[in-house]
């Protein structure tokens, strides 16, 4: 299933820039030796949000075209790369990404964007934009259960369903995992041939960090609550059973888990 960029994210960017935890830099210690980057790259950055990948993949490459569908999250971007001269931040998306007039790309990175496209059909696209030995890189928290849960996920939880329901939201519906593995879909592409690391790690969250972080997912963004009211009252409540919980001084641990699949064409050529 794909869904429409637009309004993915809508009024989520300040939070998403200020409390997603982004990856882990032996993520970027990796790409560069197993890649060989050393300045010369032309690299796509797709569904850049607000720069996690593109900030620190800059300094190794010659080039990266950080894209998004949100204006805000553009903005955010290029608020964090401020002194960074080799980003341009540009409105698109994996639906008009052979219409931007892109160069000849060495690697093309997705983190946490290639399960809100049509896979099949960006694949194919991105087969015509590619050069011969480039790579396509997703990088990605696993599927559902590979991290324990965090210690306030049954009250985030309890507390979100009872303003917005059970169903996860996505834009003006409802999000479904997809049923196909990222590597099986790229097994039955042209970049077939397909590495895979992961990393383990942690980061520390206040109660303001959590009550942010939940601020920058689709699925309960401020524009979900119909009402400035209503998410006014969310937050409050949300806020509220947290340090009744864990007491407002708190800080506490998330558990965070990084996977990493790199994809190559076999042969080193197009078909």
């Amino acid at each position: 299933m794909s869904y429409d960029p637009r309004g993915l994210f809508t009024g989520t960017a300040a939070h998403y820039a200020a409390h997603r935890p982004g990856y882990p830099p032996q993520l970027f210690t990796y790409l560069t030796q197993r890649l060989g980057l050393d300045g010369t790259q032309q690299v796509l950055d797709l569904g850049c949000g607000t720069g996690q990948i593109a900030v620190h993949l800059a300094p190794t490459v010659a080039h990266v075209h950080a894209v998004d569908p949100d204006p805000d999250m553009l903005a955010e971007g290029a608020a964090r790369a401020t002194g960074i001269d080799n980003i341009s931040w540009r409105d698109g998306d994996s639906y008009r990404v052979t219409t931007l007039d892109l160069p000849t790309l060495d690697l093309v990175t997705m983190g946490s964007s290639f399960h809100w496209t049509d896979r099949e059909a960006l694949l194919t696209a991105l087969d015509q934009l590619v050069a011969p030995t480039g790579a396509v890189v997703i990088v990605g928290s696993g599927r559902p259960g590979t991290t324990p849960p965090p210690p306030w996920h049954d009250i985030v939880t309890r507390i979100r369903t009872s303003y917005l329901g059970a169903e996860r939201r996505a834009g003006s519906g409802t999000y479904t995992h997809p049923d196909r593995d990222h590597v099986d879909v790229l097994a039955d592409s042209a970049f077939s041939q397909i590495e895979t690391r992961s990393w383990t790690w942690s980061t520390r969250r206040t109660i303001d960090s959590i009550v942010g972080l939940q601020l920058s997912y689709s699925y309960s963004a401020p524009r979900h609550f119909g009402s400035a009211d209503l998410y006014t009252a969310y937050e409050a409540d949300l806020r509220a059973a947290l340090v009744a919980a864990f007491g407002a001084d708190a800080v506490l641990t998330e558990p965070l888990h990084t996977d990493l699949i790199l994809a190559t064409r076999p042969d080193g050529a197009r078909p």
